[in-house]
């Protein structure tokens, strides 16, 4: 049966199997009866594993549509939904484009419920990265037009009680004067701390492990014998140009939260790909290095997670909520990437940095 029906003209199996989307096709029973290459590394099974399988032990869907199938059946009508969220008989979870077309076999007169899923975790993830790379660029543009607009006061009050404190003589009153000149360079150091690195980084070509093993050193100098730390490292990946002190910098920054998250026992690890034919923003890379620090502690509360980046923002009350921020910017210097993802006990921090352009 399944060979007659990719011999019609209706669904030639050369197209089918070198298409990039999933391919999966159902009798009237929605047993799957065909499921091409595509469907097959979707799925990270076999089509041997895969076929006669009832749809039902296929893959979970977010909006019932078993029933839809079923009526496409009876009325011969295609239909689509947009960005399904699935769950794949491997546990696997996608976002998907879930088209279905009804197709008759002319020699059998029986029909068929052709789907199509096409994957769309990586154009969301591309629409995601642009998003957070124009938040980033414009928060700096709002921040640095807030801190003109508090440093240009903030030195007129410092200059205001200079002046004032030559004037005085009783030491008792050049001790307030000293209180508002303090203040004054406490809140400027802390503007230009939110503001985060403007430095432009001076790079050489460094290898990053030996970048990560400096921020391991620095991680463990400080008492933590609860905490393990290991290693997790891709040998071949090349040197890239950087400036090491910044990476330095945002990788530790990193390495410090997932540490204060993990309290007195837990594990970090820290480990490295290398990923080809990557896209960062708008610039499409033949090379990257993907670095991943890893911990399995309590996790980054769901209300906080859309705002972690942003400065002043944190969970604990010692804390000044400026390590991510200026995690992010030192990344975005060097053109790269840093995105997070975080369940109780298993949070991840992404950092993609290019090492070569296309061509």
């Amino acid at each position: 049966m399944v060979s007659k029906m990719l011999n019609s003209e209706q669904l030639p199996p050369r197209i089918l199997e070198s298409m990039s989307s999933a391919i999966l096709v159902l009798n009237n029973e929605l047993q799957l009866i065909y499921i091409n290459p595509a469907g097959e590394t979707m799925f990270s099974l076999s089509a041997r594993q895969l076929l006669n399988k009832p749809y039902s032990e296929l893959m979970e869907d977010s909006v019932d549509l078993q029933s839809h199938l079923k009526k496409a059946f009876e009325s011969q009508h295609p239909f689509t939904r947009h960005e399904v969220k699935l769950t794949l008989v491997a546990d696997i979870e996608v976002v998907v484009d879930f088209i279905v077309v009804p197709l008759v076999q002319p020699d059998t007169g029986t029909s068929v419920l052709l789907i199509e899923l096409y994957k769309l975790d990586r154009l969301l993830q591309i629409s995601r990265e642009e998003s957070q790379m124009a938040q980033q660029q414009a928060t700096q543009k709002v921040m640095r037009g807030l801190a003109h607009e508090i440093k240009n006061p903030l030195g007129g009050i410092r200059g205001a009680a200079q002046l004032l404190e030559r004037e005085l003589v009783s030491d008792d009153l050049k001790e307030y004067t000293g209180v508002i000149i303090d203040e004054a360079d406490r809140l400027r150091n802390l503007v230009d701390r939110i503001l985060g690195p403007n430095k432009q980084p001076c790079k050489k070509e460094i290898n990053i492990h030996t970048v990560l093993e400096h921020v391991i050193r620095l991680l463990t100098v400080e008492d933590h014998p609860g905490i393990s730390i290991l290693r997790d490292y891709d040998p071949s990946i090349p040197d890239l140009l950087a400036d090491a002190d910044q990476l330095i910098q945002a990788f530790l920054n990193i390495a410090q939260n997932a540490l204060q998250a993990l309290g007195n026992e837990g594990r970090i690890t820290f480990r490295t790909r290398v990923e080809r034919k990557v896209t960062i923003g708008d610039h499409r890379y033949d090379l990257a290095v993907r670095i991943v620090i890893i911990d399995n502690g309590r996790g980054i509360p769901e209300d906080m997670q859309d705002k972690i980046f942003f400065p002043m923002v944190t969970g604990r009350a010692e804390g000044t909520g400026l390590g991510l921020s200026i995690a992010q910017s030192l990344v975005l210097l060097h053109d790269g990437l840093i995105e997070f993802t975080s369940i109780p006990g298993q949070t991840e921090f992404n950092v993609l940095l290019p090492i070569s352009k296309e061509g």
